[in-house]
């Protein structure tokens, strides 16, 4: 039975992309004015791609100085929001047979009562609201950034994030995947197993794994012996083609260490726009074949590498702050 609703595959037409704009000095250590020019570039690539973005600034002295960053084509939308982490907080865009959209929101916890910060919770419901947009609450937590659809009701996840006792301690595996099928058309779980090292999400897929159509899944390969993620890639690649996957294989950015700790830098935190395709590059040896990989799944987009290396200060990436309007 075909379901009254299903999430679009990012590849999905898109009205516009919100993104959210740092404005924590504490969360970014040092590195705020960077992140904050990092995630204007981001905006402005898209904007002057030819799709409309809405740049959510937390209060007047940052749309000023987000402003002074992007391109005249960018939207500044100022709102109450916590983290900058849209694709987890913002709404999720899904669509009927007949092209009708409603937002589906969730419940938030903070990535497992790690970080929550005021206006986290509520950022969804006023996105929705700016959109006109009617909305539903789920009844379980759940972040974008831990599921990604090829559009046919196949999505992709991972064990360590969707399992966690830290989000839904009292839903098994079996009650996941039903509230996947009732709230967003699912009707197929690719279960992986861990994300990357490191990753405070707990294990988020938008971060692993990214489907770039019907049943075609990219997952990074390890880049040298020292790939400190090589088994974790090679596990989820096990897992997606004992599932009848397609993998589709992309070079990670090998081993990224700040301090003596290893970062979960990710070609993967792509974004994929209406004509454009945003990756972002971290300065190591691998980034020009890691975007050459990608742009090679996007044919019909242009594809372009950003620094986003103070971005991933902040413990995420373009993909991370962004969510997409469905068309």
């Amino acid at each position: 039975m075909t379901p009254a609703f299903r999430l679009p595959p990012e590849w999905h037409p898109q009205e516009w992309i919100w993104i959210g704009f740092p404005h924590i000095v504490e969360e970014w250590s040092g590195f705020i004015d960077r992140a904050q020019e990092q995630i204007a570039a981001f905006a402005s690539a898209v904007a002057d791609s030819g799709q409309p973005v809405k740049l959510v600034v937390r209060d007047a002295v940052n749309a000023a100085r987000a402003a002074s960053l992007v391109c005249s084509k960018v939207e500044l939308v100022e709102r109450t929001y916590g983290d900058v982490w849209l694709r987890d907080t913002g709404p999720l865009v899904v669509r009927d047979a007949a092209g009708q959209r409603a937002a589906r929101l969730f419940g938030f916890n903070g990535w497992g009562e790690k970080y929550l910060m005021p206006g986290d919770t509520e950022i969804g419901a006023t996105l929705a609201a700016d959109a006109g947009l009617a909305a539903t609450r789920g009844d379980w937590i759940l972040e974008g950034g831990a599921l990604d659809t090829d559009g046919t009701g196949l999505v992709v996840t991972t064990e360590q994030c969707l399992l966690n006792p830290n989000r839904n301690p009292h839903l098994t595996r079996a009650d996941l995947e039903a509230r996947l099928a009732r709230d967003l058309g699912f009707d197929r779980v690719l279960w992986l197993g861990d994300g990357l090292i490191n990753d405070h999400t707990d294990g988020h897929v938008d971060n692993l794994a990214r489907f770039v159509g019907a049943n075609r899944l990219a997952l990074p390969v390890a880049t040298g012996a020292d790939d400190p993620n090589a088994a974790i890639y090679a596990d989820a690649a096990a897992r997606a083609r004992a599932a009848g996957v397609e993998v589709l294989p992309v070079p990670s950015p090998g081993r990224v260490e700040w301090d003596g700790t290893i970062q979960p830098a990710s070609y993967m935190n792509f974004v994929i726009t209406t004509h454009l395709v945003v990756v972002p590059i971290f300065g190591t040896e691998h980034d020009a074949e890691g975007v050459a990989a990608i742009a090679a799944l996007f044919p019909d987009r242009q594809t372009v590498g950003l620094m986003a290396d103070a971005v991933l200060k902040g413990g995420g990436g373009f993909h991370c702050s962004s969510q997409q309007m469905a068309g």
